[in-house]
């Protein structure tokens, strides 16, 4: 048996699992960084109105942090601008969450106890996560020249934008390797990773704010800012590239070097045991619901409040930007309401951060999914507890959790716009009341998650492919100048543009009716279907 026994099936195993994830993440990444090019194609189709943006940029410091300098002011130079960190940041949640769900996750279950019995290697896990996350980048640096070349971007630098996007996807692949290893949950392995991902774009916007020409030296300590440093349509640094690779590798061989220095189903890190007895507070189902998601929702509340903030903050940066320039501003009126461009900017804003809740709202229900086929629904449910009342503590936090997301998300952009605009715009209170009319809409995706889980139950991650549509539909389709009736697929259409606009009360009702019933009949299908 060589080092490489039982990779091949394992990788056929990974590539076959995630069939409907794996295509819908490249497929975003690819269709964002296209209708970017195109847009600005539309937009900003002379040079004289890009070198007015490039001079807008110039010196405003919170779109650098943001969004990174602007290094060449051709479409393909503006398009790297505006989709490179963030790319370059979706492309490593990517690689993070297929390495960790086939090495440590998969051991969780115990699934790899079960195929470690047959001929399969000690690392062949590892290799075959690593190589499908080889594949994936592959693939998205692939798709991504080809789009950009294809709306007319010279090769060179589509090749190394397509590129930048992968090696950093790469890297956070060796990243998640390596705490894969460490942690002894893949949930704990996803939070290690996850911290490293933050402080790699912390420490990029940290370098792009403090400098007014070019990246800062502290790019050189973040992969993101090794993405930068490639400066794609512009110097074109290959050699840049092959820093990535070879921290990804090193961080390959550290994995390797870790794999065999632990038992199977343990990590590295030593684990605090809890009470031999539960508390009295967590005997009820939906106690036990609080206690498996409350980390959860901590974490989230807290980026939607950084999130907030940071967008809140920029908000006069936008308006400076927008400037004379009449078909950026039709675009953002066109999103976000017909009350000037700073209220487009700010209910565009809201609009992107209920997308944000809804992906909460979503990996919630599939919670429950995962309660089921790891085999902790049922000792609960062995017990005096209805399949409604374990589903309903899970089902509170899509609900309730979601409320408390679009919350902090709301009083943070209003803080921080407020701060900044005083009152050219709306006030707190605005803010806020513009984050929660977009609850129906988070609310409404995660019902088709739950109609999913209770008539369907193999096919409830399906529930991220009707996110992805509904974010396709209102993200990009206002950008592309979609047809109304395609727009009005998508809930996110239908909620009112505060602040701004003008609040309608129907809408919502009919979504939220919507999201009931959608919900009794995926809860019915609960009752009456097996479980596991």
């Amino acid at each position: 048996m060589t080092a490489l026994t039982g990779t091949g099936p394992l990788l056929r195993l990974a590539l076959r699992r995630d069939r409907i994830t794996l295509p819908v993440w490249v497929y975003l990444l690819t269709a964002s960084v296209a209708s970017t090019t195109y847009s600005f194609k539309k937009l900003y189709g002379t040079a004289a109105s890009r070198d007015q943006l490039a001079a807008s940029l110039a010196g405003n410091g919170s779109l650098r942090a943001l969004y990174g300098p602007l290094g060449d002011s051709s479409i393909g130079g503006i398009t790297v601008w505006r989709i490179g960190v963030t790319g370059a940041a979706l492309a490593a949640a990517m690689s993070i969450l297929l390495v960790v769900r086939h090495t440590r996750a998969q051991e969780e279950d115990g699934r790899l106890e079960l195929i470690g019995a047959g001929a399969v290697a000690r690392p062949a896990p590892l290799t075959a996560a690593l190589a499908a996350a080889a594949l994936a980048n592959g693939l998205l640096a692939l798709l991504t020249t080809a789009s950009l070349v294809a709306l007319g971007q010279p090769l060179a630098g589509s090749l190394a934008f397509g590129c930048s996007l992968a090696v950093c996807g790469l890297v956070f692949a060796g990243v998640a390797s390596v705490t894969a290893q460490l942690a002894e949950t893949g949930r704990a392995a996803n939070s290690l990773a996850g911290a490293a991902l933050g402080l790699a774009y912390v420490l990029r916007a940290a370098a792009d704010a403090s400098t007014v020409h070019g990246p800062g030296a502290l790019n050189w300590l973040s992969p993101i800012g090794w993405s930068e440093q490639v400066q794609p349509y512009g110097a074109d640094r290959w050699w840049v590239l092959l820093l990535s690779l070879a921290v990804a590798g090193l961080l390959a061989g550290v994995a390797y070097t870790l794999v065999g220095r632990r038992d199977l189903g343990s990590g590295l890190l030593p684990q605090r045991p809890g009470p031999a007895t539960a508390a009295r507070t967590l005997r009820t189902p939906f106690a036990l619901a609080v206690r498996l998601q409350r980390g959860t929702l901590a974490g989230w509340c807290a980026a939607f409040a950084v999130a907030g903030g940071v967008f809140g903050a920029i908000a006069k940066g936008i308006v400076d930007l927008v400037g004379g320039n009449r078909p950026v501003a039709d675009v953002l009126r066109r999103m976000g309401g017909q009350h000037g461009v700073a209220d487009a900017y700010l209910s565009s804003i809201m609009g992107v951060l209920g997308m944000l809740a809804a992906v909460y709202a979503v990996q919630c229900v599939l919670r429950l999914r995962a309660e089921e086929t790891e085999g902790r629904a049922e000792p609960v449910l062995a017990g005096p507890v209805s399949r409604l009342s374990w589903a309903a503590g899970h089902l509170l936090f899509p609900l309730l959790g979601s409320a408390a997301l679009l919350t902090c998300g709301g009083l943070a952009a209003g803080a921080a716009e407020h701060a900044t605009l005083g009152d050219q715009a709306g006030s707190v209170a605005e803010l806020l009341s513009g984050a929660l009319v977009q609850l129906p809409a988070v609310w409404l995706t995660a019902a088709a998650t739950v109609l999913l889980f209770g008539l369907a139950p193999r096919w409830t991650s399906a529930g991220w492919g009707v996110l992805a549509a509904f974010v396709l539909i209102g993200w990009l389709g206002p950008a592309l100048q979609a047809d109304q009736w395609v727009l009005d697929l998508s809930p996110f259409t239908h909620t009112p543009h505060l602040p701004g606009g003008t609040f309608a009360a129907q809408p919502l009702l009919w979504l939220t009716l919507l999201t009931a019933t959608l919900t009794a009949a995926g809860l019915t299908g609960l009752r009456h279907r097996d479980l596991g």
